[in-house]
């Protein structure tokens, strides 16, 4: 039971773990442009707009790429305030992120010259427990300029290397951020690839791209697949770990067959005696004993191997993760291995037994 439930439990632990940070884009390209360290008398100049159709013709391997200019703001609505990310970026980022929309759309590439904004859905859902309505059609204030909704995006969740989350940012039009703030610096670029193969390849010809694009600046790009890598091997650790939780479990069980077999061959002295006067020899004795100690090891393996997918199931379905999935090697192992233990702790005792002396076995009160 316990070898069963906790490598299953491993199992659906690796699985929720890596669909999670799979889910985050495993074909994605994250590169952060930040000013040289320590560089602060002659800092070089703030780009401000990426140029995304001369990218494309560079890299034709990348599908889309979106420029990211973050930063905290008060943004008002209907004179209620809060303190959010306020994200420059264009309309390919909704492609990179996968976002969807619960009304209205996103920015486009004609919103250049408009003041348009779209909310993510925790923001929506901020302003409406407030008692505030945030709708396609209503005006926020960014700065000193005000910004029409056009879209609100459907919840989705953050995404570890991205340098925003999607659901507590409202975004602009990139060059709309020029309203809001003199020079603003774009700060990461996010690109998708679809091609897992040459993603590293790739990496590095839009790390050299964005260098002379970005003259000044230090540009690194991070892949994600290198962290699903990571954790991947990490999970692997966790369920080794598991599967010694259990082979302690089975050391315990062992002992209690070796108990179990030890008292019955005690309580058993004079029926070893009759059946050795009868003309049983020793190995028969044995082999008695031993095949008893396998039986109750297999049919406890049998039951321990039900009872474990049981709690299994029982503990994901109630942790919220997704749909129950067996671990292939769970019952191979546990019931193979419940066996060995039964036959290797039932051993010593039906030797044991093969070894009693008839006379003494008889005269046994």
């Amino acid at each position: 039971m316990a070898v069963v439930a906790l490598l299953n439990i491993g199992h659906n632990a690796r699985v929720q773990a890596m669909s999670i940070f799979k889910g985050m884009g495993s074909d994605l390209l994250v590169c952060s442009i930040q000013p040289p360290q320590g560089n602060y008398t002659n800092p070089p100049p703030a780009v401000t707009i990426l140029n995304a159709t001369l990218l494309h013709q560079t890299l034709p391997n990348i599908v889309s790429a979106a420029p990211i200019i973050s930063m905290n703001m008060d943004v008002r609505l209907k004179a209620h305030t809060l303190n959010i990310s306020v994200v420059g970026t264009n309309a390919e980022l909704a492609r990179v992120l996968d976002l969807d929309l619960s009304m209205g759309r996103f920015v486009s590439r004609f919103d250049a010259h408009n003041t348009y904004a779209v909310l993510g859905a925790k923001v929506q859902s901020e302003w409406r427990s407030a008692g505030i309505s945030a709708n396609v059609g209503d005006w926020v204030q960014v700065g000193d300029y005000l910004f029409e909704i056009i879209g609100v995006l459907k919840k989705k969740g953050s995404t570890p290397l991205v340098p925003v989350s999607p659901d507590e940012a409202i975004f602009l039009p990139v060059e709309s951020m020029q309203r809001i703030v003199p020079n603003p610096q774009i700060s990461a670029v996010v690109a998708r690839h679809p091609d897992s193969r040459t993603l590293d390849s790739e990496a590095l010809h839009l790390q050299q791209w964005l260098s002379t694009q970005f003259p000044g600046f230090d540009v690194n790009v991070q892949i994600p697949h290198q962290l699903i890598d990571g954790m991947a091997q990490q999970s692997r650790m966790f369920s080794w770990l598991l599967s010694g939780l259990g082979g302690i479990s089975l050391l315990v069980g062992g002992i209690g067959v070796m108990n179990v077999m030890v008292m019955n061959i005690s309580e058993r002295r004079r029926e070893i005696g009759v059946r050795m006067a009868l003309g049983a020899r020793p190995k028969d004795i044995a082999r008695l004993f031993l095949l008893e100690a396998v039986v109750l090891a297999t049919a406890g393996a049998f039951a321990g191997a039900t009872l474990g997918l049981t709690a299994s199931w029982i503990f994901v379905h109630y942790s919220g993760w997704q749909s129950f999935t067996l671990s292939a090697i769970s019952l191979p192992l546990g019931i193979g291995s419940a066996i060995v233990t039964g036959l290797f702790f039932g051993l010593s005792p039906a030797i044991n037994a093969s070894r009693m002396s008839p006379i003494k076995a008889l005269l046994d009160e």
